[in-house]
């Protein structure tokens, strides 16, 4: 079984929403999952990703 996520209120702008949507069909991905995968990317980018986080995305 998955572990649990933290779930959290979201407020954005419906333009970027919009953005993120087509983006992640693109990615065949949900909103929610390309929104973690950007962050995680980022986060890595920056070297700030701690742990063993693991990622059940497809890396594209």
């Amino acid at each position: 079984m998955a572990g649990k996520k933290k779930s959290f209120p979201l407020r954005i702008d419906p333009a970027l929403y919009e953005t993120l949507e087509h983006w992640a069909a693109d990615e065949l991905r949900s909103v929610n999952a390309h929104i973690e995968f950007l962050l995680r990317e980022s986060a890595k980018k920056a070297g700030r990703l701690k742990g063993n986080v693991k990622n059940k995305d497809r890396d594209n």
